[in-house]
């Protein structure tokens, strides 16, 4: 068997990427394609009193106006996670009742882009105000709901074992503490866009950047009355989704909608300014962390409590206390997730929903008690690693978590970490130093691929599963070229269309572990089907056959160790930042992140991943913010100018290491997934840092310079 598996081989996708062959959803050359643009309400809570399209109607150009008064048919989905799912429990265009700024209230259709645009822009609409709830501070909160189902729970946040009151009042050490982080926009490279084409009134062919292509097919199935074979969704690229892709938003299933009572094919895409109200955003929080300890470190009791706020469309917590149970030992624990319900757009996930928010406060708790205690910060997590998921009452498979704390204060040379803030400086600055727990759940689904050998020399691998930028395409032929015993270029890889096997969601860090197993069945089984020992051989009884080819499926499922073992990756970072105290200016000057997550399948690209992770967990840290106008309710930024996040300038050179086996308990490929442990533990790691370096423990992100003047 020739080795691909695990060495750093080159993006299979990205020659196409660079030269611009890459068909993203905006794209697509359809014949009669017209452009929708969308009208949105400027109030953040009331009603429309009226609406006026009758310029917009005459508008030169123009086709169809769409609002509330002549809405297109859809039906309601059952919203089902494992069977379907929108991210936006209320249909667009449903009523006349306004619930956020930027709700979707109509959709102008034109022959043109431009004028689709221009056209929205006279529609005129009068509103009954009402007064919104913009205030955190002044919104009721009451315990979160469990969301979702199997393939991906979020558990309920409330848990209890032993009695935390007790603990904490007996503590030889105690720390209690706010931490804050505020609301983060989705802001992919590749805007929200679809286009929407119907062959008479019974099949469809959606091109929309989806992160689940086979829940796509059968949300939009049930929103228009047919069967899932009758829908075809087509994502052969994404320009990044972080969550904000999984499901339709109400912008997708209006397009549907309208280019089925049109009979044309329909684009819509989202300005960035629509993007803000309308394609989700990461809540934001505020979370209390009290933990107890004896005089050796060992914790006696841990109580986590978060909020986060929803809309009133639709339900979503941000699952700050999932962390809690898995990362350290203690007797006494107790965590209680609350919700809040906000005049604003709804919530979705964001990368390493609620472990990245989770993470910052607890890990930033831990910090804490380590300067009370006098233990370094390596040693106290040390000290405290539980060995089993406190709330499951099951083992960890495959855990590593020590060596990644050990390798990277070795790598970082945390030995030499001075005991004292203040104590470091270089060219006139505070230098700091600081480090943090990483960890993310490890979770799969099912996915079935399909493996075809050609006569002319090559295979194929066919799976709807997708890749946002990952590096699916380069793992799944390398991982089929290992088992075929050919060559990566003699692996043709298709991705993202429904007519394939479904490949499962690119969300919960899964599509690796999804995708991989399936890959490894399919491959032996059509060597099977060949009656062969490798593809060479395959390929000659082809010939002499004069088959066109060789074809077999492969399927994976989740784990059925599941009910023995919990599953999780682990990592640690270890940063050193600078700070001019003068003008407030705070920069990251070097990192190191140590990662255990089972089987590695590419270095390069999974070290990608890890880096990515890290340069947005500084945009977490440092940057990203979204505040709403007190007044009208949209978001005070509008674009990738306003809104800001990190660039080349900003970063460092990012240090990743990898350790630990295979997790073979979690599947035959030992993989689990890569794409979101990189973000987490990376702002506490950065405010650890801060600390250190001024003797200053900021709790609320980001971290702006008017907090470290």
């Amino acid at each position: 068997m020739n080795k691909v598996i695990g060495t750093g081989i080159n993006r299979k996708d990205g020659l196409a990427k660079v030269t611009g062959a890459a068909t993203y959803a905006a794209e697509h050359q359809i014949p009669n394609l017209v452009h929708g643009y969308l009208v949105t309400a400027s109030i953040a809570k009331g009603r429309i009193k009226n609406i006026d399209t009758q310029a917009a109607a005459k508008a030169k150009g123009v086709i169809a106006v769409f609002t509330h008064k002549n809405a297109p048919q859809i039906s309601k989905p059952s919203n089902n996670f494992i069977n379907s799912k929108i991210y936006e429990a209320r249909l667009p265009l449903a009523d006349e009742q306004i619930h956020y700024a930027g709700q979707i209230i109509g959709l102008v259709v034109a022959d043109t882009f431009e004028r689709a645009r221009d056209a929205a822009h006279l529609v005129k609409v009068e509103y009954i105000k009402d007064t919104p709830n913009l205030d955190p501070e002044k919104v009721s909160l009451k315990n979160a709901p469990s969301m979702f189902g199997e393939d991906l729970k979020f558990e309920k946040g409330s848990f209890a074992t032993g009695n935390s009151t007790d603990a904490m009042t007996g503590a030889a050490a105690k720390v209690t503490a706010n931490y804050k982080t505020s609301t983060e926009l989705h802001a992919p490279m590749e805007p929200h866009a679809i286009i929407a084409q119907w062959q008479n009134s019974n099949s469809l062919t959606i091109y929309e950047p989806s992160q689940w292509v086979g829940g796509s097919q059968r949300t939009y199935s049930e929103l228009f009355g047919l069967a899932a074979e009758q829908v075809r969704i087509i994502t052969p690229f994404l320009g990044g989704g972080f969550g904000s892709k999984a499901f339709p938003w109400p912008h997708g299933i209006l397009c549907a909608a309208a280019a089925r009572k049109l009979q044309r094919p329909l684009k819509v895409v989202l300005s960035r300014r629509q993007m803000t109200a309308n394609s989700g955003h990461r809540s934001q929080t505020e979370q209390t962390v009290s933990l107890a300890a004896n005089a050796d470190g060992s914790l006696q009791g841990i109580e986590h409590t978060a909020k986060s706020f929803t809309s009133e469309v639709d339900v979503f917590a941000e699952p700050c206390t999932n962390i809690t149970p898995v990362m350290y030992a203690t007797p006494n624990l107790r965590t209680q997730q609350l919700l809040g319900v906000l005049n604003v757009g709804t919530p979705t996930f964001m990368r390493a929903p609620g472990e990245t928010p989770g993470m910052y406060a607890l890990e930033s708790a831990m910090d804490e008690l380590a300067w009370e205690l006098e233990i370094d910060p390596v040693e106290l997590r040390l000290r405290n690693e539980t060995k089993e998921h406190q709330s499951r009452g099951l083992p960890f498979s495959a855990k590593h978590f020590a060596q990644c704390l050990r390798v990277g204060a070795e790598k970082f040379g945390w030995q030499n970490r001075p005991k004292k803030v203040r104590s470091l400086n270089r060219d006139g600055k505070l230098i700091g130093w600081g480090m943090a727990a990483s960890t993310f759940p490890g979770l799969q689904s099912t996915a079935t691929v399909k493996v075809r050998l050609l006569a002319d020399g090559t295979a194929h691998v066919l799976t709807s599963g997708n890749d946002m930028g990952t590096g699916a395409y380069t793992i799944v032929a390398a991982t089929a070229a290992e088992f075929l015993g050919l060559p990566v270029e003699k692996v043709k890889v298709e991705l993202g269309d429904s007519l394939f096997p479904n490949g499962g969601i690119a969300g919960g860090s899964q599509m690796t572990a999804n995708l991989i197993p399936a890959v490894m069945t399919a491959c032996e089984e059509v060597l099977k089907t060949a009656q062969a020992k490798n593809a060479q051989e395959a390929f000659a009884t082809l010939r002499q056959s004069q088959r066109v080819a060789f074809e077999a499926t492969g399927t994976s499922a989740g784990s059925q160790a599941a009910r023995k073992w919990a599953f999780q990756s682990w990592g640690a970072h270890f940063c050193e930042v600078s700070v001019d105290e003068e003008i407030g200016r705070l920069q990251v000057t070097r990192w190191v992140s140590v990662m255990n997550i089972g089987k590695v399948m590419n270095a390069k690209t999974a070290a990608s991943q890890i880096r990515g992770g890290v340069i947005m967990g500084i945009g977490h840290a440092l940057m990203e913010e979204c505040l709403f106008d007190p007044q009208i309710g949209y978001p005070v930024v509008y674009d990738l100018a306003t809104y800001h996040y990190p660039t080349h300038a900003d970063i460092p050179r990012i240090d990743v290491t990898f350790v630990g086996d295979p997790d073979l308990n979690f599947n035959r490929a030992g993989v689990r997934g890569v794409g979101e442990i990189g973000i987490t533990g990376v702002s506490a790691a950065i405010c650890n840092a801060v600390f250190h370096a001024t003797g200053k423990r900021l709790r609320e992100l980001p971290i702006t310079p008017d907090k470290l003047v």
